[in-house]
């Protein structure tokens, strides 16, 4: 009877790929995986490249201790480095925190000089946000209305967040780290079309018709029955 295989070990072209299986006990599992990282060692040339490593863990969860011990294994080959672990189990505290930055937060409000308005997840705004007042959103920002204020989405660093608005002309777009100033005649006149910002691949803030989203982001938003880009 063949002996089931607990660690197997693939390269590719970006580097090594650990599959651990996810039935054996983490002892088990272990063992398995310091023989044959051993075993390979035998063979590695002192000038040998740099590899990086993907861990997957299929259905396994790891407390963080077992995930050090994993990558010390690991990286007591002299030539590899651990990239990431990826595993299809998370912690309810990542549970709980990955539905609160995905939900959509509508609010009807104005927002004022000198007023912020904060959403984890994605903002819906259905009023105006007037000068020297400030949306920030963890996600996208979606205003029925004015933006004449601030506007910041992806503020925890999400690059792939865009600002839409029926009215664009803030004082101020950032998108994750990126900054995008208003221009000289900023406030002179109004749009009167939906358009909106996001970050092009020269990492600049780009502000556009909102039809390019189409293309863009086609998944974008969580709205119920998509966002009309028109």
């Amino acid at each position: 009877m063949k002996k089931t295989q607990n660690v197997t070990i693939k390269g590719t072209k970006d580097g090594i790929v650990l599959h651990l299986n996810d039935q054996c006990s983490y002892q088990a599992l272990k063992a398995e995986l310091e023989q044959k990282l051993l075993a390979q060692s035998v063979d590695e040339e002192e000038n040998s490249p740099i590899l990086a490593v993907k861990i997957q863990l299929g259905n396994r969860y790891l407390t963080p201790a077992q995930e050090e011990e994993i990558k010390s294994l690991v990286r007591a080959r002299r030539n590899l480095v651990v990239d990431k672990i990826i595993s299809n189990v998370i912690t309810k505290e990542a549970a709980a925190r990955e539905k609160v930055e995905n939900e959509i937060v509508p609010v009807t409000t104005i927002v004022r000089s000198g007023q912020v308005l904060k959403a984890e997840g994605d903002l819906l705004l259905v009023g105006n946000v007037n000068p020297g007042g400030t949306v920030i959103a963890n996600g996208n920002i979606f205003i029925m209305g004015n933006l004449r204020g601030i506007a910041h989405a992806g503020y925890s660093g999400r690059r792939d967040a865009v600002v839409v608005a029926s009215n664009m002309v803030p004082s101020q777009i950032r998108i994750a780290d990126c900054l995008n100033r208003a221009p000289d005649d900023y406030g002179k006149e109004d749009r009167h079309e939906m358009e909106c910002a996001y970050i092009d691949e020269s990492d600049h803030i780009i502000i556009d018709k909102l039809q390019v989203l189409k293309t863009l982001r086609p998944n974008m938003t969580r709205l119920k029955g998509g966002f009309s880009y028109g």
